[in-house]
Formats: structure tokens, sequence, C-alpha cells
């Protein structure tokens, strides 16, 4: 109950607070995703899965045995380290940028809960974005989403890209399935505990670590993308995740020259998918 309290309370604290200020940036991120998508032939649709509505945008142009399903990072959770956002929308969607760099015949974006919300106000309690972010009632979200995408391309496998925290809940998402043929993720937080105890601050309490899980997924053909200028996601995260896999060589580690954790991305992505997963 006191969840439903507080998040009554914040929805009131925006509307008296930032007025019709926090339409407007709701609409300017909307517009940048619709900006993005709409030219890559995305078409926009909600889906009401498990506790949420996830925004996805999908693209099937024939058929194919394959989807790829792109799955976006954090966004916007914080407005400082201390203080929580009130909309977790990404301003700059990275996930949906590579979606859309994508020349794949059939595929597929997710958005995370609260992030492109239909009414353009926070539509679940912001424990979502923050400390329950990668918990497992989101994981069984995306992960039902992805089972009614999937019915409707008539796809029979998956690819799975997940960027930043994306990349956890992708990890997460294919310890649970049997149908993922390849996992990249892309400046990934692969260990949430390393990420946290790197960053100063509170453990993820409600959220599984991806490094939990790293042995389940081992046998799935893998490469994650790190930029050499990540500051946000360092090098060392993807490591200890591919070391508790037993790649010890961290071969299925390519580390990205003069890309920074929000950095341009899309525009080397062609190329990045010419490396294949081992």
């Amino acid at each position: 109950m006191h969840r439903i309290i507080y998040t009554i309370l914040l929805l009131l604290s925006i509307l008296s607070i930032s007025g019709c200020t926090t339409f407007s940036v709701f609409r300017d991120r909307s517009s940048v995703a619709e900006g993005i998508a709409s030219p890559a032939g995305f078409s926009k649709e909600y889906i009401k899965a498990g506790n949420f509505t996830l925004l996805t945008y999908q693209r099937f142009t024939r058929s194919s045995d394959k989807i790829d399903i792109y799955i976006e990072g954090d966004g916007r959770a914080w407005e400082s380290k201390y203080k929580l956002s009130y909309d977790p929308t990404p301003s700059n969607p990275v996930a949906l940028r590579l979606a859309a760099a994508d020349p794949a015949d059939n595929i597929a974006y997710i958005a995370r809960p609260g992030q492109y919300s239909f009414s353009g106000l926070p539509d679940c309690d912001p424990q979502y974005w923050s400390n329950r972010r990668f918990s497992p009632e989101v994981v069984e979200s995306i992960d039902k989403a992805i089972d009614i995408i999937k019915q409707k391309s008539g796809a029979q496998y998956l690819e799975l890209v997940g960027f930043s925290g994306g990349g956890a809940i992708a990890v997460l998402v294919a310890a649970k399935r049997r149908d993922v043929r390849a996992l990249r993720t892309v400046a990934g937080n692969l260990n949430t505990a390393a990420f946290c105890s790197y960053h100063h601050v509170s453990q993820l309490e409600g959220s599984i670590n991806p490094l939990d899980v790293a042995l389940k997924v081992a046998h799935i053909p893998q490469r994650h993308f790190v930029g050499s200028k990540d500051r946000i996601v360092p090098l060392a995260i993807a490591e200890s995740f591919v070391q508790m896999e037993q790649d010890n060589g961290a071969k299925r580690i390519t580390v990205v020259d003069g890309i920074s954790h929000n950095g341009d991305w899309q525009r080397r992505w062609r190329d990045l998918l010419e490396i294949q997963p081992l």
C-alpha cells in the first residue's frame, strides 16, 4: 500500500511542481524516438505484459526464422546521483538507434517499465526504474512481451541486444528461454554488484544480478561491446561476467576504441554486427 501511496504522491508532485513542463519534456523525448523509428520503417505498439505496459517498435519485412530484439537502457532513471528522476524516458534512446541501424528483416525494440508511458505520466512505481529495475517482475514482463512479438513475427529464434541496463535484462531473459540463438550487449551492466561498488552507491535491493545467471547462459554465443572511453560501465564489469562464464581469455569481449557510454554507437553498429558472437 505504501508503494501505491508513494506513486500517487509522486504524480501529484509532478503535476503541481512541473506542470506543463513535464508533458513538454515527455513529448520532446517521444518525438526523438519517433524521429528515429519512423524513417527506419518501425510501427509503434504498446504491449501489456505482466505488471507493465511497454512501448515497442516493430519492423517485419519478410518471413524469417529469426527476429532481433533490442532492449533499451535505464534511460534517465536519476536526475543526479542522489535525486530520482520523475520520468525515466531516455533523451538518447541508444538501443532504438541501434535497432534502426540493423539491416535485418525482422526487428523489435522494447522500452523499459516507466519509459514512454502511454499517458505521458509515470505508470508504474518508481522503484522499477531504481532499485528494482532488474527485479523478477521486470524480467517476466520483458519476457512476456518477447513471446507476443515472436508469435506475431512468426520467428523461431531470437537474437537479443541490450544496451547498458538493457544488457542486464537481455542476460536475465536469456537465462529463462531456450530460443535465444545469440546475445549481444553494448556497454552492458553485466555485474550490478560491481557496478554499484564502482560508483559508491547502494546495491540494487530487489534486483537480480546478471552475474548470478552467467553459467546458465554460457552456452549461448555472445558478444559484449565495451567503449574504450566508458566511465559509467567500465571494461572490468564485462570482464567479471565472462570470467564467471569461464571465458578466461575474454574472447567474447570487443573493446570499441574512442566510444563513451552514450557515444555514437549507431554509426559503428553495422560493422560491429559483423563481429560474430562466440
